[in-house]
């Protein structure tokens, strides 16, 4: 009978690396990332920097990101069946949180290899436990979509969430996430904002989504929002449509019943028109019946 090659086969492993200064690679992970065939990473620039700080030469890299991560398969297979240990990187952070591993991780089960982790920062985990919101229960929502219904739902669905919320966003949308928030939360709702965290300009901006300001748009942000008050209730699409109709039923044109109703209940603009528009195809472009 043949050996099964899979007990001498290597492991995957996940290896946390400092999501901004670099005195926090642990001991652990500088040895894991030591003992690796191959280290899968987002940019072999940055990961260089971190191996050269780390005192770790020749290692061999691979491009693994949202575009070749599926690609990548093969490749951390074959090294795994050879007995190589395969270590995953992101440019910051834990892999597979916001960032590429996940569908590695995945394959590399189904394969029947080992997965393990070297844990250590996560962006959202620094920002949530400083930002003096609750952390005894809280959601972590990523970075949300960029435009469009799924946008628009999304914040329309976390506008009733009542655990503490933590969002990612990069410089270019936060002004605009933080408007679309004010609009559907509430201006009240408590967040903080951080950017550049453990690095040499950390900074931190809490008050409350009215008021909070950034500044100039710069690195990649946390956002942490106080849950929903006990008492809050968004609309339901019923209620908005109903609302719609009452204005629509007096001449209101569309876009000014959008308007009203969406300033009336709260509600984010597009909300409401995503709403009339669904309705106008089904009904004479009049009316909402």
């Amino acid at each position: 009978m043949a050996p099964d090659r899979r007990s001498e086969a290597g492991r995957l492993v996940l290896v946390a690396t400092p999501i901004g200064n670099l005195g926090d690679l642990p001991p652990r992970a500088i040895e894991a990332l030591r003992d690796a065939a191959l280290i899968c990473c987002e940019d072999t620039r940055r990961t260089g920097r971190l191996l050269l700080h780390a005192g770790i030469a020749g290692s061999r890299l691979a491009v693994c990101n949202e575009h070749t991560e599926a690609a990548r398969v093969g490749e951390v297979l074959e090294v795994l069946g050879d007995g190589g240990n395969v270590a995953v990187v992101t440019d910051a952070g834990t892999p597979g949180i916001s960032d590429p591993g996940e569908r590695l991780v995945q394959a590399v089960l189904d394969a029947g290899f080992t997965v393990t982790a070297v844990p250590g920062p996560a962006a959202f985990v620094a920002a949530l436990v400083t930002s003096g919101l609750p952390t005894s229960r809280f959601v972590f929502e990523g970075f949300l979509p960029r435009s469009g219904s799924a946008r628009t739902q999304r914040i329309h669905d976390l506008a009733a969430e009542r655990r503490t919320i933590a969002l990612y966003e990069s410089p270019h949308r936060i002004a605009r996430t933080l408007v679309d928030l004010t609009a559907v939360f509430g201006g009240d709702r408590r967040v903080v904002v951080s950017r550049e965290l453990t690095k040499l300009h950390e900074t931190v901006v809490r008050g409350t989504l009215r008021d909070v300001r950034v500044g100039e748009p710069r690195g990649e942000y946390v956002v942490i929002v106080a849950g929903a008050p006990d008492a809050f209730e968004p609309p339901s699409d019923d209620e908005i449509r109903v609302a719609l109709r009452a204005q629509l039923a007096v001449g209101v044109s569309t876009r000014d019943a959008v308007a009203t109703v969406a300033k009336a209940l709260g509600v984010a603009k597009r909300v409401v028109y995503d709403l009339a528009v669904a309705e106008s195809r089904r009904s004479p472009p009049t009316t909402l019946r």
